[in-house]
């Protein structure tokens, strides 16, 4: 194998020494990125891996997972987030928590601008993966932190004995409604689709549980209140009747949206802004490789993103390999 830039993790210095220009930097911290930094690692690639929040994205945040391989009763993602970001700080891969404000992907070498710094490095994956979207319907916005939520592990204990909707029947409401059943006295699902479009498996527990209800059909306009969330109203589609629902909670599953803002003109970017790329996490750019939820697919999962993530650390490998060789 021909001479490369990379070092070994005992080599790696502190990057804001002058002239310091990493091998890789992944962006993004969940299953995709942290798994492209255990595949870099073990490459012995001089890697730093940004991530605005805690290691593990999503999962970290969820409450459990059970359809994760070698898990067999489930494991909280808490926990598989731990056990992705301990595996890929073994092999060498440096982790600093700063957001990502900007980038220059098209220099040489490629420049990544955070709230706290510069970077710089020969290859870069894109793993910044997305967040729950919003409905921006009235009510949304004011009473954050006040009634509304997006995260049921991050909230449920402060919604104990409380009547609660949850908007969205797919599998991450159906899941976290069966989570705050430990803390909540009632959960209404409002879904706009004719029926749930969750895991069956899920359905068949939300079922049989009797502090759940469900309206299909329904689409939630506003949350109501004076200083907190005191009801929704819903409306349904067929009929268009409005309804008031009395809650003190309301959380939003009704899809995700890609964290590309800072990309937006760097690289090739489908309608929906997630980044266009190949089988081999190509991008449209040289030496930049996407992985994970952030990239356009059809299948989101832990796994998969475990998966894309190993292919873009390899992809970024050859790239720096046949970089070296001109």
């Amino acid at each position: 194998m021909p001479e490369l830039f990379f070092k070994t993790p005992m080599e790696s210095k502190h990057p804001e020494e002058k002239g310091k220009v990493y091998d890789l930097i992944i962006l993004g911290g969940g299953p995709a990125g942290l798994s492209a930094a255990l595949y870099a690692g073990r490459a012995r690639l001089d890697t730093l891996l940004i991530e605005k929040n805690l290691p593990g994205g999503q999962i970290s945040i969820t409450d459990w997972v059970e359809n994760y391989p070698g898990f067999p009763e489930g494991i909280t993602g808490l926990d598989l987030a731990k056990k992705f970001e301990d595996h890929a700080r073994k092999f060498g891969t440096r982790i600093v928590l700063e957001e990502v404000v900007d980038v220059d992907l098209k220099s040489e070498p490629k420049i990544i601008k955070t709230s706290q710094g510069e970077y710089r490095a020969h290859a870069i994956i894109l793993a910044t993966g997305n967040e729950p979207r919003k409905l921006n319907i009235p009510g949304e916005e004011k009473f954050k932190g006040k009634g509304v939520s997006y995260c049921a592990t991050c909230d449920g204990p402060f919604f104990k004995d409380k009547d609660i909707v949850i908007v969205g029947c797919g599998n991450s409401g159906v899941q976290e409604g069966l989570y705050l059943l430990r803390f909540v006295k009632s959960i209404t699902f409002v879904e706009r689709l004719q029926c749930h479009n969750a895991e069956k498996i899920l359905m068949e527990r939300a079922l049989k549980e009797p502090k759940m209800k469900f309206y299909y059909e329904h689409e939630l306009v506003s949350i109501d209140g004076k200083d907190k969330v005191e009801s929704v109203t819903a409306i349904n589609l067929k009929t268009k009747e409005k309804m008031v629902i009395p809650v003190q909670g309301v959380f939003f599953y009704v899809g995700l949206v890609p964290k590309t803002e800072f990309l937006r003109g760097k690289v090739d970017c489908d309608p929906y802004c997630y980044v266009i790329c190949n089988e081999n996490s190509c991008t449209s750019v040289p030496g930049v490789f996407a992985a994970g939820d952030v990239r356009m697919k059809d299948v989101k999962q832990i796994v998969t993103a475990v998966a894309e993530g190993a292919i873009a650390a390899t992809m970024a490998l050859k790239y720096l390999e046949g970089k070296k060789e001109m």
